[in-house]
């Protein structure tokens, strides 16, 4: 959807904009299903990437504890309570800059997600950039989805991190959709954008072929120690605006509520169902922030006549429109090596 669009749909009054983006979601999803995902963070901190609102750099001095790769038999322990708990997609993450092929911990990953795909759930990834060679292997261990955020607008990317590029963002992106993965990728609001840059993330996200299979839509949640520790949060009406227009520009994928959703209230939740959101990340916690606990989330949907959505292992991506040139489209050439072990290098934490 062309950003002038997306600037029409955001600016109708707020009642007209919800009604439209009602209707969509009605005509694309009747079923009035919720997706309930829970992630994990399966490798926490030290990550020589400098994203500016991320708790999990090395060059932040945040007070978070930096794990190693968890062990395979404690995320399966993590993964068989999240299915009894009613998850139906488990999503792993882990803070580095990417994984290669032939590294040990790429090995140790593979062999996790071989284990987990044996539960029934989706399962979801999220570990960086990734070459074309480790996104068939992902996908031939049994990765459904693979989750790589754009964040904000290009133009406004460079003022969030310097340590990788708006287009090495898409490269993975565009790996994941060639290796056959459905593609999760949505934005973050507060990362000091104008509401331009949302909407030309939205318009970016709109224009991938095969469209995104999931868009979540995050709030930052400030980390004292990072330099966005200080950022305004986002206002209610604002996240629903843009839930809504999610909705409208990606009919088809799944509009995720995510980070920031547990100091929402009950009222702020469900506009944003009614906005179109049909998925959440569901449990205890995110990767490093709280999340409203799992009861409080059944009784809201079972309260607003809504119902947990069922896994579908059996999944196929969204497929790609044979009239429009795949997207996002890299230039090849630009690839640059990555260097596998390039989390592990150890940084001075930047002065509180």
């Amino acid at each position: 959807m062309h950003f002038t669009e997306l600037q029409r749909h955001y600016e109708l009054p707020f009642f007209e904009l919800l009604k439209r983006a009602r209707a969509v979601h009605e005509e694309n999803w009747p079923e009035r299903e919720v997706q309930l995902c829970t992630l994990l963070s399966i490798k926490t901190g030290g990550c020589s990437e400098d994203c500016g609102y991320c708790a999990q750099s090395s060059r932040y001095s945040t007070g978070l504890q930096r794990e190693s790769l968890m062990a395979k038999e404690t995320v399966m322990e993590r993964a068989r309570a999240a299915r009894d708990n009613g998850s139906t997609r488990f999503c792993m993450g882990a803070a580095w800059k990417g994984v290669r092929m032939g590294t040990q911990k790429f090995e140790q990953i593979i062999d996790i997600v071989r284990d987990v795909s044996t539960l029934g759930m989706e399962v979801c990834v999220t570990l960086g950039e990734l070459g074309a060679e480790e996104a068939t292997a992902l996908k031939d261990a049994g990765v459904t989805a693979y989750n790589h955020n754009i964040d904000t607008s290009r133009e406004h990317y460079p003022n969030i991190v310097t340590t990788h590029t708006y287009d090495d963002r898409l490269r993975t992106i565009r790996h994941a959709q060639e290796a056959g993965m459905s593609v999760c990728s949505g934005g973050i609001l507060g990362l000091g954008e104008t509401i331009e840059d949302r909407l030309r993330m939205l318009e970016t996200l709109s224009e991938f072929n095969p469209p995104p299979e999931s868009v979540p839509i995050n709030s930052l949640m400030p980390v004292k120690g990072t330099p966005m520790e200080g950022n305004e949060p986002v206002d209610v009406l604002s996240l629903v605006r843009m839930i809504a227009c999610a909705r409208i520009a990606i009919p088809q994928a799944k509009v995720r509520l995510s980070a920031g959703r547990y100091s929402l209230s009950k009222e702020a939740q469900a506009m944003c169902y009614f906005a179109g959101a049909n998925s959440i990340f569901y449990g205890d916690k995110l990767l490093t922030t709280a999340n409203p606990r799992a009861n409080e989330d059944l009784a809201l949907l079972r309260e607003l006549g809504l119902s947990p959505q069922r896994p579908d292992r059996e999944m196929s991506p969204p497929p790609a429109n044979p009239d429009r040139a795949l997207a996002p489209a890299v230039e090849r050439d630009l690839v640059q090596p990555l260097d596998a072990e390039a989390d592990e290098c150890e940084f001075k934490p930047v002065p509180a």
